[in-house]
């Protein structure tokens, strides 16, 4: 069937750590049973977390001690692909019968990774997307990705891609996951700013694809009894501002502003094609003879061993 109800799941992490978020999502396991969504999305950094205003003790040319302890802690609620909380999610979406898709920091040795994980009923996590370009110093704390985890995950509701908030604005990235064919492309985001809902709306009609942006929502510093530097104490970490757009651009649902909850919308991807029919960027109006992309998708390891 080409018709199907999509959703956002707007959620914050819980600074209680990441068992409480994960418990928290399962909370919704009945609500989005009912509303018969195929494909579930869930917002940037929300197994983890995303520390806004953190700068963890880091100084132009040095680093204080208690930014390492501060470090240390977001690593411990950090999670691993094999871990119990993704494992708990995997049993969510076989019973609800959705795919998943949620954005986790990632641990990986040492490092962390900010990472969109693809969560099919029944198989599990069946593909990562590490965020190839971490925005400003959120470098202090996250890797790099490469171009081995720019899946394109054929799913129930169709062709699945991710982009993860500020990848959203590569346009070279976004290219190629059109070439990939992409037809519902997911943005887990912590941006919740007017100007990235325009930005959703570019993509879905640019790229000619249905596009569910979900944000993450967060307290304000005052009900979380923290200052924070430059921010208001009475305005909202972050709030919200999730919502599904057609491959026209016109908005389905949403934006949700503020609040915790579940956003559907039904889509149709028979609409994919005449949607394209006057504006294909990867196909009849590309010009391949003036413009090509070359696509790097090798694992990036900073060790190779070659043996005998």
């Amino acid at each position: 069937m080409s018709k199907m109800t999509v959703a956002a799941l707007q959620i914050g992490s819980d600074y209680a750590g990441k068992q409480a978020t994960v418990d928290n999502i399962i909370a919704f396991e009945d609500r989005i049973a009912a509303s018969g969504a195929c494909l579930v999305v869930m917002p940037e950094a929300l197994l983890g977390g995303y520390p806004k205003g953190e700068h963890f003790g880091t100084r132009l040319g040095f680093r204080m001690p208690e930014g390492r302890e501060t470090f240390a802690r977001y690593y411990d609620n950090a999670v691993d692909m094999d871990g119990p909380e993704l494992a708990e999610l995997a049993g969510l979406s076989s019973r609800t019968g959705a795919t998943l898709v949620l954005g986790v920091i990632e641990r990986a040795g040492s490092s962390l990774f900010c990472t969109a994980v693809f969560i099919e009923p029944e198989r599990g996590i069946v593909a990562k997307h590490r965020k190839l370009m971490p925005t400003g110093t959120e470098r202090l704390i996250w890797s790099q990705g490469d171009g081995s985890t720019m899946p394109v995950v054929d799913s129930a509701a169709g062709k699945l891609g991710a982009a993860i908030c500020w990848e959203n604005h590569m346009p070279l990235f976004r290219t190629a996951m059109y070439a990939k064919g992409v037809e519902i492309w997911c943005a887990p985001t912590v941006d919740e700013r007017d100007v990235w809902r325009s930005s959703m709306r570019h993509i879905a009609h640019e790229g000619r694809c249905f596009v569910i942006s979900c944000c993450q929502v967060q307290p304000t510093p005052a009900e979380l009894g923290v200052t924070v530097d430059h921010w208001d104490d009475d305005r909202p970490l972050i709030g919200g501002g999730s919502m599904i757009v057609g491959p026209l651009g016109d908005v389905l649902a949403g934006p949700m502003v503020g609040g915790t909850d579940l956003l559907t919308a039904e889509i149709d991807t028979a609409e994919l094609i005449r949607a394209r029919y006057d504006l294909d960027v990867v196909g009849h109006y590309s010009r391949p003879d003036i413009f090509s992309l070359h696509v790097d998708e090798r694992p990036r390891s900073g060790t190779v061993f070659n043996g005998a």
